[in-house]
């Protein structure tokens, strides 16, 4: 590690807890807390084809793999992670879908793994051709679903030529957001630089998107994204260990291509608060406590050096471990920080914006920072990645581990179990709803699975 790192990341920990409580006594993770699981949507049964266990009157099917033929002539690539789900002609249901592919991974490329179906995309359509050797081969797919049959009629390459596209998030204006998890740079193998976000517009019939990076909402490790409807500001986390949660000003509301300002999140009275919980911090933020924010505006975003999260943290910015799954609710946004707490297993934080958001006054009303779940309990809770919000205000949390269960949080911070997946050994991603509320739409990764969850939403048992 760079000395001045070592003196950065030291200095971090040091500072970041003076004056705050700490925890009160919690959970093992030999036991259950008494109290801590809502009762959801009941038991999970075991399902018999050993694939995906769900409560009861649930059922799932999947609906798209990797290597399906599409209808643009490629296939369906792999290792699928981050979505949105759109409405669609006829009461039918557009879902954008990452694929965080490297390159040289063809078995997960939409051209086969013997990459003869590359010669149909002509190489001003990817965003990084790889001087023509190695095109990177990440970015997004849609399809169209049709809930009355359960059936995807139509899927199509939508972005090309990226790299690691992760996690991502839905605009107000019928657009995706979707990020590249990487900082790698133009060398032999690459012709352009990574780690930025690109635009997805929806559409309902085969378009590829421009692959044009929007460099002006940062260059670092992205992973995902939510949109104020409001003002058109987005916010962003980082997947690193020391990473920050960065906002986007645009210049011209839904025109995020014109420009605008980037910012990180810092808490006011406690400059470069570490909020991971680590044994090695100075202290504890307990769940529920509440802190008035501000934001700090950061120059150099294209970071040749990889550096803005060093940069902000000497600024005074908030440190969180693992910036993950992000998404807007009412006036409100949660993010899951994937290895943050005591025991490494995993919180979620609320951000409930000001009146004055983004705005000159905002300093009069300031936005608030929660600790609203951290895990000490890896039986409930452990390494939660990508999260959406259900139609009754419940979080619905993926892990990345292996048997990986989907874990429902309640408005109240009370926890529950929704699916746990028994038949591959690899995280759950990109959990969406259906605009009505009614299919949840989920990702395996590893095998390159999509599938459609439906049953009784409304039939939700008590805590």
């Amino acid at each position: 590690m760079k000395r001045r790192n070592f003196i950065l990341r030291s200095s971090v920990i040091g500072l970041g807890f003076i004056g705050l409580r700490s925890f009160a006594t919690a959970c093992t993770s030999q036991s259950p807390a008494p109290g801590l699981l809502a009762q959801g949507y009941g038991p999970l049964q075991k399902d018999p084809n050993r694939i995906l266990n769900l409560p009861e009157g649930f059922s799932y099917k999947i609906i798209s793999k990797l290597g399906d033929a599409m209808d643009d002539g490629f296939l369906v690539p792999g290792l699928a992670d981050g979505m949105a789900a759109y409405e669609g002609p006829g009461g039918k249901i557009a879902v954008i879908r990452n694929h965080e592919v490297s390159p040289r991974d063809s078995k997960n490329g939409p051209f086969g793994a013997d990459m003869k179906l590359r010669a149909n995309l002509p190489a001003e359509h990817f965003y990084d051709y790889g001087h023509g050797k190695y095109p990177c081969l990440g970015g997004t797919t849609t399809f169209i679903y049709n809930p009355s049959t359960g059936e995807v009629e139509k899927q199509w390459l939508s972005l090309a030529g990226t790299i690691r596209n992760c996690a991502g998030g839905k605009t107000p204006w019928n657009s995706w957001i979707t990020c590249e998890e990487t900082t790698v740079r133009a060398g032999d193998i690459l012709e352009k630089h990574h780690g930025y976000n690109f635009e997805v517009p929806l559409t309902t019939y085969p378009q590829l998107a421009r692959p044009i990076p929007i460099k002006s909402m940062g260059r670092f490790n992205h992973e995902a994204v939510c949109v104020d409807p409001k003002t058109s500001i987005v916010y962003q986390t980082e997947d690193r260990s020391d990473g920050l949660i960065y906002r986007f000003i645009p210049e011209v509301k839904g025109e995020l291509h014109k420009g605008g300002r980037l910012q990180v999140l810092s808490v006011i009275d406690h400059p470069t608060l570490d909020t991971r919980n680590w044994p090695s911090s100075t202290g504890t933020i307990e769940p529920g406590t509440k802190f008035a924010v501000k934001w700090l505006d950061i120059d150099d975003v294209d970071a040749p050096l990889d550096d803005l999260r060093y940069r902000g943290a000497q600024k005074g910015a908030a440190i969180f471990a693992r910036g993950e799954g992000m998404w807007y609710g009412a006036n409100e946004f949660y993010f899951a920080c994937t290895n943050g707490g005591k025991k490494g297993y995993g919180q979620v934080f609320r951000y409930r914006l000001s009146s004055q958001e983004g705005g000159r006054k905002e300093d009069s009303d300031p936005a608030t920072l929660e600790l609203f779940v951290e895990s000490e309990n890896s039986r409930i809770l452990e390494s939660c990645d990508n999260l959406t919000i259900a139609s009754n205000g419940d979080l619905f949390l993926c892990e990345d581990k292996a048997e990986p269960r989907i874990v429902g949080v309640t408005p109240q911070g009370k926890m529950y179990h929704f699916g746990q997946n028994l038949g591959y050994r690899s995280e759950f991603a990109g959990a969406t709803f259906s605009p009505d509320g009614r299919v949840l739409f989920v990702n395996i990764q590893g095998p390159g699975l999509t599938l459609a969850i439906t049953g009784p939403w409304d039939q939700q048992h008590g805590d």
